[in-house]
């Protein structure tokens, strides 16, 4: 690609929660190739921020933050005490990505995670007005620490309120604040889109981080995901961010769980975060 794209690897591959002793990844994360480390933040406070910064210089890294927004941490939630819980929680995130000098926040935070109901087109309304008012509060407390959120579309087995690269630009159209923008993941994409290269273009100028897995969560290029049209769409918006792989170990029961990973994607997690990492810049810098 004409453009530097940089890849990063998600400390889920390996492990959760992260927390200080995290950072024992690092060293192998840099030897392997990677220039970002994604960073899930579930617990705030078992994470020594200045800890952090300082094994990130260390080992040439950066960071990408990402928020997990489970039950707790609803917006779309009828209690206003689960919104200020889910906002303290996001100001801690945010005081990470100052930090750690990274000027994003990514993930679902519009609502909770496995959210998947039927629901009346009434109650549909309310949550979505929810997600719009309460997004708009989140972009105004970002703003004032000069970060942008990346708002990510996940496929209708974990959400029923946002699945498509359509569903994020009328979301951030309604939220209409100019550091609303966009998270892509591969995996929720190969669920949810018609076209992968439409989808990129559709949220344009507005997508500042990419995730991905295959289609099936296992090695980029292994599975069903048309790479090629992901590339083009990439190119097409002159996307300048990182490509960072996002999958999970089966060994954290409660993680896998939640994500529904029943079995081992490779002969080790090292496997595949140095195979996805090689597919990768062979196909996106050729």
């Amino acid at each position: 690609m004409q453009n530097k794209i940089q890849y990063g690897v998600s400390t889920w591959l390996w492990e959760s929660p992260f927390n200080n002793d995290s950072i024992a990844l690092f060293p192998k994360i840099k030897k392997m190739g990677f220039d970002v480390v994604e960073i899930p933040i579930e617990d705030p406070n078992i994470i020594d921020g200045f800890k952090i910064k300082e094994a990130l210089k260390s080992n040439g890294l950066s960071a990408v933050v990402c928020g997990a927004f489970g039950p707790t941490k609803d917006l779309t939630h009828e209690d206003v005490n689960v919104h200020e819980n889910c906002f303290e929680y996001l100001r801690k995130c945010f005081a990470f990505c100052n930090l750690w000098e990274t000027s994003f926040l990514a993930g679902p935070m519009y609502s909770a995670v496995g959210k998947a109901r039927m629901v009346s087109q009434d109650q549909r309304k309310k949550e979505w007005d929810l997600a719009v008012k309460n997004l708009r509060i989140v972009c105004e407390i970002a703003q004032k620490d000069g970060l942008s959120i990346a708002l990510e579309p996940l496929n209708r087995f974990e959400s029923d309120l946002i699945n498509t690269a359509e569903d994020i630009m009328r979301l951030i159209h309604d939220i209409n604040q100019p550091n609303a923008k966009v998270l892509l993941d591969s995996f929720h994409m190969t669920i949810e889109e018609k076209d992968i290269k439409n989808a990129i273009q559709t949220v344009g100028d507005k997508l500042i981080h990419v995730q991905v897995s295959e289609n099936h969560r296992g090695i980029p290029g292994t599975g069903l995901t048309p790479w090629l049209e992901f590339k083009k769409g990439l190119e097409d918006i002159r996307y300048q961010g990182t490509i960072s792989i996002e999958s999970f170990t089966p060994e954290i029961k409660e993680l896998a769980g939640a994500v529904c990973i029943w079995k081992t994607m490779a002969k080790s997690q090292d496997e595949f975060a140095s195979r996805g990492l090689h597919f990768l810049q062979q196909t996106f810098n050729n």
